[in-house]
């Protein structure tokens, strides 16, 4: 008999903090982990996992009760735009057109390889769209959208492969990340512009790290009206998605961490020209950090690992095969493409996070590079726009292009 076990709210939220503490006990312990900048979220989620996926095995079920992930997300992607003034949109504005090429030209990169695969394999080509860009590029979202799609068009059901596949992405794209930039930097010998340390902000102090280990000096009055923003940003953000899906403007409907972003570009522009209230940026770093962590330690406990397990070997095949090309097209395209230079380096971290998972799997890329080798603001400028915005527009055409071709 399967039982099922429920964990409360207060419980949940320690054990997602608790995994960040195994991460980076883990990370501290073993060389690798530390040199090739592994997220210390991705490490202690998947100890978490192995042990919830151990549990279903042996017919014990864990139900974690995480309300808050979606408003630490939230939260995260406001900061960072509350932290993209007019200026810095003006100075980084071109590389997000030219970061936005890269990846639709991978995109279709991507479709072709598990197109071809599938084939190969002797499995119907709409699986190889499934082990590409629908869920390596989109994630859970877009491959449960699309496994409906094929499920009332074309007789085929989908749906597990596409949660498996998604699985297995944004694992791998939180494995290959660090890897691949950290080989770059060393490589190029590249450095940060702002310099290696933990006190950048008292040179700059407009400058937002997201940096856990950064020396911040914040206070509850800075910390409160933060709060305040960012919260206004979230609820913003909902009232938005509600009033969009009731009124079917469809040209307009996003996901709701886009509406957060946005917002708070337009509260970080409003204050930069009114010269009144301008957002305090140590305090956004360090709750923008804590949100970004504790989300993605949510994110991974949760993951349902013995999907994985349960994966046909042509798609296992299929899904190896597309890790090993993005960390190739990562590593020599988007790299040199970028600029060659410590930024490109991060953006192509960023690059290997959403190209495998999800926008945030490449923050989270990217925040484990800064840490240790120095600040980055534009590529967290560059790859949240183009992965949170831009590329489900392009991934979408890509898609349509394809299943026009194949039926």
């Amino acid at each position: 008999m399967h039982t099922t076990y429920t964990i409360g709210e207060l419980e949940s939220f320690l054990i997602a903090i608790f995994v960040l503490f195994i991460g980076h006990s883990i990370n501290r312990h073993v060389r690798v982990f530390r040199q090739y900048n592994i997220p210390e979220p991705i490490v202690g989620g998947l100890v978490v996992a192995a042990g919830v996926a151990f549990l279903h095995f042996q017919n014990i079920s864990l139900d974690f009760s995480l309300s808050l992930q979606n408003t630490l997300m939230l939260m995260f992607f406001s900061t960072i735009g509350l932290s993209a003034n007019y200026k810095l949109l003006l100075s980084g504005g071109k590389k997000v057109f030219i970061f936005l090429g890269v990846a639709s030209i991978y995109i279709v990169i991507q479709n072709a390889v598990g197109v071809s695969l599938a084939n190969l394999l002797g499995l119907d080509p709409i699986m190889g769209l499934i082990a590409g860009s629908i869920t390596l590029s989109g994630g859970h979202g877009t491959g449960v959208a699309w496994s409906q799609t094929f499920a009332e068009n074309y007789g085929i059901n989908t749906l597990e492969f596409a949660m498996a596949a998604a699985t297995f992405g944004l694992i791998m794209g939180g494995i290959i990340g660090g890897p691949v930039a950290q080989r770059l930097i060393g490589k190029h010998n590249l450095v940060s512009r702002y310099g290696i340390g933990r006190k950048h902000h008292s040179e700059h102090p407009h400058l937002v790290t997201y940096d856990q280990l950064e020396e911040d000096q914040v206070t509850a009055k800075t910390i409160l009206e933060t709060l305040f923003v960012l919260l206004l940003c979230v609820a913003g953000s909902k009232w938005l998605t509600l009033w969009i899906s009731q009124s079917g403007i469809a040209w307009l409907k996003m996901p709701d961490f886009v509406y957060a972003l946005f917002l708070g570009v337009i509260i970080a522009n409003i204050t930069e020209l009114t010269r009144g209230y301008k957002p305090h940026t140590e305090s956004i770093d360090v709750i923008g950090t804590v949100a970004l962590s504790l989300f993605l330690s949510m994110a991974l406990m949760t993951l349902k690992l013995w999907e994985i397990f349960d994966l046909a070997i042509p798609l296992l095949v299929i899904l190896l095969v597309q890790t090993a090309v993005l960390a190739v097209f990562a590593y020599f395209v988007t790299f040199k493409v970028m600029g060659s230079n410590y930024d490109a380096a991060v953006i192509t971290g960023g690059h290997c996070g959403f190209g495998m998972g999800a926008t945030p799997t490449a923050v989270m890329n990217m925040g484990a590079l800064v840490s240790r080798t120095g600040p980055s603001p534009q590529a967290f400028m560059v790859v949240p726009i183009v992965g949170a915005f831009f590329i489900d527009i392009v991934n979408l055409i890509v898609l349509q292009g394809y299943l026009s071709f194949m039926k």
